[in-house]
C-alpha cells in the first residue's frame, strides 16, 4: 500500500468529517433553543451537556474498537465511524425536542474515532523516518476542516436552516466513509493467537501510559481556554464587526497549526518526537503570557498565532510515540487507548476553563494552563524510555 497515496486519500476524508461535524457547532444553542428550551440558563446548561455528551461515550468506546482494529482490520472501523456518524448525524436534524438530541450525541460517541482511526491506518503503512512528516500533514487536514467548518456552518444556518444543516453533515460523513471504501486499500495481516482477556493488552501497553496521560493533559490544557476565548475578545475589543474579530480570534491558532503541524512533524523525525513534544510544550506555556497581560486585540491575535505553531507539534508527536513504542500487532488498541485519552481531555479541559474563569477570572484561566502544560512537560522529560531513534539524515 503507498503510503504517501494513502496520505492524500485519507487527508480529504479527515477534512470531510471534522469540516462536516464543526458546521453544527456554531449554532448548536439556537437549536436546542428551538427544541423548546428558551431560558438562557437552561439553554447553558444544556449546550454544555449536549456538547460532552459525544465525549462521554467515545472515552469509553475508542479502546474497544481499536482493538477490534487489530484483529479484523483498520478499514472497516472507518467505515463504521464515517457510515455510522453520518446516520446518527442526519437524525439530528429530525428530533423534536432535546432530550432526543441529547441521546444522539451519545450514541454518535459509540461510533466516532475516524480520525484516531485513520492515523492508525497511516502509522501502518509509514516508514518509520517519515512517519512525523506524515501525521503532521494528516493532522492539517483535521484542523483545516475544524476551520472552514464553523465559518460554514454560520452561513448555511441562516439560508437553508438549522436542521439542513445536519442533513448535510451527515452526508459529508457518509461520502468519507465511501471514499475510503473505494479508494483506500489495507492489506491486513489478522493478529493471532488473540487473548480474549483484555488484561494481558493492558500490561503490554504498559510502558505507553506516559503517553496517554500526556495526550489527556495536552487537550485539557489546549481546550481549558478555547471555549471562552471569545468572551477574553469582546473585553479586549468593543469596536465594529466583533463577531468577526472574535471568530479571527478563534481561528488564528488554528491557522498556524496549519504551519506548526507538517513543520514540527519533520524536526521531530531529525531530533525524535521526546525532544519536539518538550519543546512546543514549554514554547505553547510561555505563549500565553502575551495573552493573559494583552491590552488590546492586537496581542492577542499575535500571541493565538504563536500558540498554534507550538500547539500543532503536540498531537503528531504524541501520535509517532504511539505507533513507535506499541507492539505492531496491538498498535490499532494503542492508538484506541490514546483517542480515549484526547476525549476525556476533551470533556475535562472546558470543565477546568469555565470553573476557572467563573471563579477567579478569565485571565487566570491562562495562568492554569500554563501550569498544566509545563507540568506535562516535566513528567515527559522524566520518562526517558520515550526516547526513539530520530531519522538518521544522510548526505
Amino acid at each position: 500500500m503507498n503510503w504517501k497515496r494513502t496520505l492524500v486519500i485519507l487527508w480529504v476524508t479527515n477534512f470531510l468529517v471534522t469540516a462536516g461535524m464543526s458546521l453544527v457547532i456554531p449554532f448548536l444553542p439556537l437549536y436546542i433553543e428551538k427544541l423548546g428550551v428558551h431560558q438562557l440558563q437552561d439553554i447553558e446548561r444544556w449546550s454544555g451537556l449536549v456538547f460532552s455528551a459525544q465525549f462521554v461515550t467515545s472515552v469509553i468506546c475508542q479502546p474497544i474498537w481499536g482493538r477490534f482494529a487489530d484483529k479484523h482490520g483498520r478499514k472497516i472501523m472507518l467505515l463504521r465511524a464515517g457510515l455510522g456518524m453520518g446516520v446518527v448525524t442526519a437524525l439530528m436534524g429530525a428530533v423534536v425536542n432535546v432530550w432526543q438530541l441529547l441521546f444522539l450525541r451519545l450514541f454518535n460517541g459509540i461510533f466516532s474515532g475516524f480520525i484516531s482511526m485513520s492515523v492508525s491506518l497511516q502509522a501502518s503503512i509509514t516508514p518509520n523516518e517519515n512517519s512525523g512528516q506524515a501525521l503532521g500533514m494528516l493532522q492539517t487536514g483535521a484542523i483545516a476542516g475544524n476551520l472552514i467548518g464553523p465559518l460554514i456552518g454560520g452561513v448555511l444556518a441562516e439560508t437553508i436552516g438549522f436542521r439542513s444543516v445536519f442533513f448535510l453533515t451527515g452526508g459529508f460523513l457518509i461520502a468519507a466513509g465511501i471514499i475510503v471504501l473505494i479508494f483506500v486499500h489495507e492489506n491486513h495481516q489478522p493478529r493471532m493467537h488473540v487473548n480474549t482477556n483484555q488484561r494481558s493488552d493492558l500490561i503490554q501497553l504498559k510502558s505507553l501510559l506516559p503517553v496517554f496521560i500526556a495526550s489527556t493533559f495536552t487537550q485539557v490544557g489546549m481546550m481549558s481556554i478555547e471555549p471562552i476565548v471569545s468572551i477574553y475578545a469582546e473585553t479586549l475589543y468593543s469596536g465594529a464587526h466583533l463577531a468577526l474579530i472574535a471568530g479571527l480570534v478563534v481561528a488564528m491558532s488554528g491557522i498556524a497549526n496549519l504551519i506548526g503541524a507538517p513543520t514540527l512533524g519533520r524536526l521531530g523525525d531529525n531530533i525524535g518526537q521526546r525532544k519536539v513534544l518538550i519543546i512546543a510544550l514549554c514554547s505553547a506555556a510561555c505563549m500565553y503570557f502575551p495573552q493573559a497581560l494583552a491590552t488590546n486585540i492586537g496581542v492577542l491575535l499575535i500571541g493565538r498565532f504563536l500558540l498554534g505553531l507550538f500547539i500543532g507539534g503536540m498531537i503528531p508527536s504524541l501520535n509517532v510515540l504511539v505507533k513507535k513504542k506499541a507492539p505492531k500487532e496491538l498498535q490499532a488498541t494503542a492508538f484506541g487507548f490514546n483517542s480515549a485519552s484526547t476525549f476525556l481531555g476533551n470533556l475535562i479541559g472546558p470543565l477546568v476553563g469555565s470553573t476557572v474563569a467563573a471563579t477567579y477570572g478569565i485571565k487566570n484561566v491562562f495562568y492554569v494552563t500554563m501550569v498544566i502544560l509545563l507540568v506535562n512537560a516535566v513528567m515527559i522529560y522524566f520518562n526517558r524510555n520515550l526516547d526513539v531513534q530520530p531519522r538518521t539524515v544522510t548526505g
